[in-house]
C-alpha cells in the first residue's frame, strides 16, 4: 500500500471514529429480557437513585444505552455498578453529529436495548442529529412497538415531551418568553419528533430551582394552545427530583421532601370552554389570565417513598398535591393557592343508562355495545379532546389502530346521547 492510499484509508477511519465514541460496560452479548415500559424525567442536577433504580428494574437485567451529544462514561459504573441493579450491559455512546446518530451500528444497539437514558446537553443536539431521521423511527419503535423503559435528565428530559423547546437559536429568559411570546428564542416543536404515551401534548422544563422557569414554561404552554388549538400541559422538576411514570400513566415523584424542597410540577390549561390565552402575539407581552385561573398547575413533594402521584390519565386523580393557579397579566407571571379542579377533560358526565352498555372496561382491541336501538352514531375522542375515530351502528368497534390510553365514547342516537370513559391496554 502505497503513502497516498494508506493516508486516505487513515483519513476515512478518522471521520468515521469523529461521527461517534463508544463506552461499554459489561457483555458484549446481547440479552433479551421480559423489560415493562416506564418514563423516568429527571430534573437536571445529579440523580435521584431512588428513581433510577426504579428505572433500571424495568429493564429487567437487560442491556441499557445512554444516549448524550457530549461527556463521557460518567453513567457506565453508576447504572452498572453503583445502584446493584443486575443488568447485562450499559453503552454509552457520545454522538457527534447526524453520521453518528445513524450509523447502523448504534442504531441496532439502541434497537436492541430494554432501557435508554438521555444525558444532559444541548438539547438541540438531540434534535438535530435524532429528529426525521432512522434515529428518530428506532427510537419511536423502542417506546411503542418493543416497550421500553426511557428517560432523560435535563436536556434529555426536555425533548420526551409530545411538544418541546429546541434550543434551536439557544435559551430563552424568563423575561424575553413573558414579554414576546413568539421572541426569537421562543423555538418550539410539536408532535413531530418522539411519540411518547401520556406525553402527547406535555412540554416539559427541568431545573425548577430557579422560579424564573415558571413564567417561560407558563409561555411555552400559551404558544401550544395557540398554535395547536388545544388545551396545553407541562411536566417540569425541581432539580433534584424525579418523575416516574409506570404503564397505568401514573406518575410518581421521587425526592428528599421535607428535607429539602423537592418538587414537580404539573401544568395543564384550565379546563373550561374558554381557555385560550386572552393576548398571545408576536410582539406582544402575553396575557393568560382567566381571573388568575388561566392554568391548573399540581405540585407535588417528592419522597423517598414517592407516595405521592398523579394520575396522566385525567390529570386530577392524585395524592399529596399542592394545588395552584398561574396566570400572567401583561407579561407579569403569578401564582396563588387553589384546590383540585377535578377536571373531566371533555366536561362531559360519566352517567350510566339503559339506551347503550359500552364493555369491556379497560378494552384491548375491541369495543362492545349493546343496546335495543338500531340506528345511532358512534365517536371516539383521545383524552385531549381530538376526534380518532368514528362508526356507524356498529355492536363490535375495532380499535386495533388505537394505541394505549385514555379514551371517550360517545354513543348519540335521536333520543340519547351517552358518553364513555374507556381505558385501553
Amino acid at each position: 500500500m502505497n503513502k497516498i492510499t494508506l493516508t486516505i484509508v487513515l483519513f476515512t477511519k478518522l471521520i468515521v471514529a469523529q461521527n461517534y465514541t463508544e463506552y461499554a460496560t459489561g457483555s458484549s452479548v446481547d440479552a433479551e429480557t421480559n423489560h415493562e415500559f416506564g418514563i423516568c424525567l429527571m430534573g437536571g442536577a445529579s440523580e435521584n437513585d431512588d428513581a433510577m433504580v426504579w428505572f433500571l428494574n424495568k429493564a429487567n437485567g437487560g442491556d441499557v444505552v445512554v444516549l448524550r451529544a457530549s461527556g463521557s462514561d460518567g453513567y457506565n459504573d453508576y447504572f452498572f455498578t453503583d445502584l446493584g441493579v443486575t443488568l447485562n450491559s450499559v453503552t454509552t455512546f457520545v454522538i457527534d453529529n447526524e453520521a453518528g446518530a445513524t450509523d447502523s451500528y448504534v442504531l441496532q444497539k439502541v434497537a436492541n436495548a430494554e432501557a435508554i437514558w438521555f444525558a444532559g446537553g444541548d438539547q438541540f443536539d438531540y434534535v438535530s442529529y435524532f429528529k426525521d431521521n432512522a434515529m428518530e423511527d428506532v427510537l419511536n419503535n423502542f417506546i411503542n412497538t418493543k416497550g421500553g423503559v426511557i428517560g432523560g435528565t435535563s436536556a434529555g428530559m426536555a425533548i420526551l415531551g409530545g411538544g418541546y423547546f429546541s434550543a434551536e437559536n439557544g435559551t430563552v429568559t424568563n423575561a424575553q418568553a413573558l414579554s414576546n411570546p413568539y421572541h426569537s428564542r421562543m423555538t418550539l416543536g410539536y408532535n413531530d419528533f418522539l411519540d411518547i404515551p401520556f406525553l402527547e401534548n406535555v412540554i416539559t422544563d427541568t431545573h425548577y430551582d430557579d422560579p424564573d422557569r415558571r413564567g417561560r414554561h407558563a409561555a411555552f404552554l400559551a404558544r401550544y394552545a395557540t398554535d395547536n388549538n388545544s388545551r396545553a400541559f407541562g411536566i417540569a422538576c425541581n432539580e433534584y427530583t424525579a418523575v416516574c411514570i409506570d404503564d397505568s400513566g401514573r406518575a410518581y415523584v421521587y425526592g428528599e421532601y421535607p428535607d429539602y424542597p423537592e418538587f414537580a410540577f404539573f401544568l395543564q390549561s384550565n379546563c373550561v370552554a374558554n381557555f385560550m390565552p386572552e393576548n398571545c402575539i408576536d410582539g406582544q407581552p402575553l396575557t393568560w389570565n382567566h381571573t388568575g385561573e388561566a392554568i391548573k398547575v399540581a405540585k407535588i413533594p417528592g419522597l423517598y417513598s414517592a407516595e405521592n402521584y398523579i394520575d396522566l390519565t385525567d390529570w386530577s386523580n392524585s395524592q399529596g398535591v399542592i394545588w395552584e393557579d398561574w396566570s400572567v397579566n401583561n407579561g407579569s407571571f403569578s401564582n396563588t393557592s387553589s384546590t383540585n379542579p377535578n377536571c373531566d377533560l371533555l366536561s362531559i358526565s360519566e352517567n350510566d343508562t339503559i339506551g347503550f352498555f359500552v364493555s369491556p372496561n379497560p378494552f384491548s382491541n375491541t369495543i362492545t355495545i349493546a343496546s335495543q336501538l338500531t340506528n345511532y352514531d358512534i365517536i371516539i375522542y383521545d383524552s385531549f379532546g381530538k376526534q380518532v375515530a368514528q362508526f356507524q351502528n356498529q355492536s363490535q368497534v375495532d380499535t386495533s389502530n388505537l394505541s394505549s390510553g385514555l379514551y371517550f365514547l360517545n354513543v348519540s342516537s335521536e333520543k340519547l346521547d351517552e358518553t364513555f370513559k374507556l381505558l385501553k391496554n
